[in-house]
């Protein structure tokens, strides 16, 4: 059995902070991510400045990166097409992250386009991905229920899912945006699609009360998932929850998971992770 993926994702933790953080320090920052040995770093995103701010100088963060010795590949998150052309000039990185929401409202308020649009953008950025020989993570957000009333039921997760295969995506990150997941939903869906889908990765992006992080993760990790995302400190999360309680799940929980399950990379160090955490501090204050 192979080593669990661990995904650590400042991006996620720092583009909501409501202080800035200099180019230079996020750069600081990252560089010792790099050093840890983690199976991702989500680093940012080539969105709009306007929306998100925090995340205007993911480009400059991407250039100044030294990604010479490390095992960790780079994933920058992509809204439109405009931002995928621009996340695909950059070798540097490896994968591009597309929000596909299966809840109609929530992909209207986070890409400004309705589902069959987005749809439309998706196909587009897989082609473009495809071309530069980079790979395209689809986050399926509102992935376990949404606050808005809009149908959700394991059936239309896997009708996406299928639809998403068939569109050549390998790597299906499960989004519970709102912290909304129940357990036994966790445990059914991942199982269905690890088995109807063998050949694709699938991956948990949780969002979770502080109380609630292992229930999510075992539930997830016994169904078959060994993709996970996180952030130091659990920082992060989508404002959408309306509960500042409802963050990411603490990436430094999730090793003492993945080390309990004796499946932490044998690239991993977990002094360099502790200089990294110690180092947050400079950032989250």
């Amino acid at each position: 059995m192979g080593a669990i993926k661990l995904i650590e994702c400042p991006r996620d933790a720092i583009q909501g902070y409501p202080s800035p953080v200099s180019t230079s320090l996020k750069i600081a920052y990252y560089q010792m991510l790099l050093k840890v040995g983690f199976d991702t770093l989500d680093c940012g995103s080539f969105v709009s400045p306007k929306v998100i701010p925090q995340m205007a100088d993911t480009a400059a963060v991407i250039q100044g990166l030294d990604c010479s010795n490390t095992p960790t590949k780079l994933l920058t998150i992509v809204a439109n097409l405009r931002g995928a052309e621009e996340a695909v000039t950059y070798d540097k990185i490896h994968y591009l992250g597309y929000p596909f929401s299966v809840s109609e409202n929530f992909q209207v308020r986070n890409t400004g386009k309705t589902i069959e649009e987005s749809l439309v953008v998706l196909k587009q950025i897989q082609e473009l991905t495809a071309l530069h020989d980079k790979e395209l993570v689809v986050y399926l957000s509102m992935g376990f229920g949404n606050p808005y009333g809009d149908p959700w039921n394991t059936t239309i997760i896997s009708n996406w899912v299928a639809l998403l295969a068939d569109l050549g995506i390998n790597i299906i990150s499960l989004s519970d945006t709102v912290g909304s997941a129940q357990t036994k939903d966790v445990e059914v869906v991942f199982s269905k699609l690890i088995s109807a889908y063998p050949a694709l990765e699938f991956g948990a992006h949780f969002h979770a009360l502080p109380e609630e992080w292992f229930a999510k993760i075992n539930a997830a990790y016994g169904a078959g998932c060994r993709r996970f995302d996180g952030t130091i400190k659990g920082l992060g999360g989508c404002p959408m929850a309306h509960d500042l309680l409802v963050g990411n799940i603490p990436m430094e929980k999730l090793i003492s998971f993945t080390t309990a399950k004796q499946l932490l990379a044998k690239s991993f160090d977990t002094l360099a992770f502790e200089s990294a955490f110690n180092f947050s501090h400079k950032i989250f204050i």
